[in-house]
């Protein structure tokens, strides 16, 4: 039986708008995608999950893309312009969080980004608890997080269900007993919520 639903942040939680927030900055279509392609591809990006500094990663960036220094720079700490909210998403886990189930947030993310992508987000008060990567200098898909998120709040992985964006993370979970679904859309999720929503009603009956 599912108890325990495991939230992802990004593109679950809330959209990005990363292309468009490039092309806010000045750059033509093309360019932009080709910017937040290769800021998201190096692994430069997965040390500020880890929890290196802002300062530290935004040096190495420059150092290693000199043509884009000003942009690379203007990207990670301008992070408040690039989520976008998903409220009908935020109210269904408040009726997740009614009808009973607890909910945590498992996610890959900097300090500084996830502090600005979650100011006054209204799922985080129905939150039972949360692991950011930062905290614990650990990412999805490795172990080490997922086994902090259970030992923290003493959670069976057979009780809890998954939801993340990577399937890479979804197949982490499922290696240690959670079971978990890949977002692919709003559509699936908002669909998929109102599946454990309707099932936990039923329970109840």
């Amino acid at each position: 039986m599912i108890k325990n639903i495991i939230f992802d942040v990004g593109d679950v939680l809330l959209e990005y708008r990363w292309k468009d927030m490039l092309m806010d900055y000045g750059l033509s279509e093309a360019e932009a995608i080709r910017v937040g392609t290769l800021m998201f591809d190096d692994p430069l990006w997965r040390q500020l999950d880890y929890g290196k500094s802002e300062e530290e990663v935004i040096l190495e960036y420059q150092q290693k893309y000199p043509k884009d220094k000003e942009v690379t720079k203007w990207f990670i700490t301008n992070g408040e312009y690039m989520h976008v909210k998903r409220e009908d998403v935020w109210e269904k886990v408040h009726k997740l969080k009614q009808m009973g189930y607890h909910l945590y947030i498992l996610s890959n993310y900097s300090k500084d980004l996830f502090d600005k992508h979650t100011k006054g987000a209204s799922f985080l008060e129905d939150m039972d608890g949360i692991v950011v990567s930062y905290q614990v200098n650990a990412i999805k898909p490795e172990k080490a997080i997922y086994d902090y998120l259970f030992e923290t709040y003493q959670l069976s992985p057979q009780e809890c269900f998954f939801l993340d964006d990577r399937l890479e993370n979804i197949e982490a979970a499922k290696e240690l007993g959670m079971d978990g679904v890949q977002i692919k859309s709003r559509e699936q999720l908002l669909t998929l919520l109102d599946t454990l929503i309707e099932k936990k009603q039923q329970q109840g009956k």
